[in-house]
């Protein structure tokens, strides 16, 4: 035989393009240096933080909902104070 191909029967100019189009299709080296990987993570360290945020989110729920609740007293109050009803109906406004 006088053809000169590769083993396979793949010409030799098949096997350049499919090896561009490999290399096209890998990702691109990130610039800048390598970082190491980052150092092993203490779950109880994580959890006792979670467990701690979370408590100080039901405090500040809490905290909030008090007020609220003493500014709606304080608002009656002084519609109380603004506002008189008598027995006859009548409405005294200050």
């Amino acid at each position: 035989m006088a053809s000169r191909g590769r083993r396979g029967g793949a010409p030799a100019r098949e096997d350049e393009l499919r090896r561009d189009e490999q290399a096209e299709q890998q990702a691109p080296a990130p610039p800048g240096p390598v970082l190491p990987p980052p150092p092993p993570v203490d779950y109880g360290v994580f959890m006792q933080g979670l467990v701690q945020a979370m408590q100080t989110q039901a405090h500040t729920q809490a905290a909030l909902q008090a007020q609220l609740e003493a500014q709606e007293r304080a608002d009656v109050w002084w519609a109380s104070l603004l506002c008189t009803q008598f027995e006859d109906g009548t409405v005294d406004v200050a």
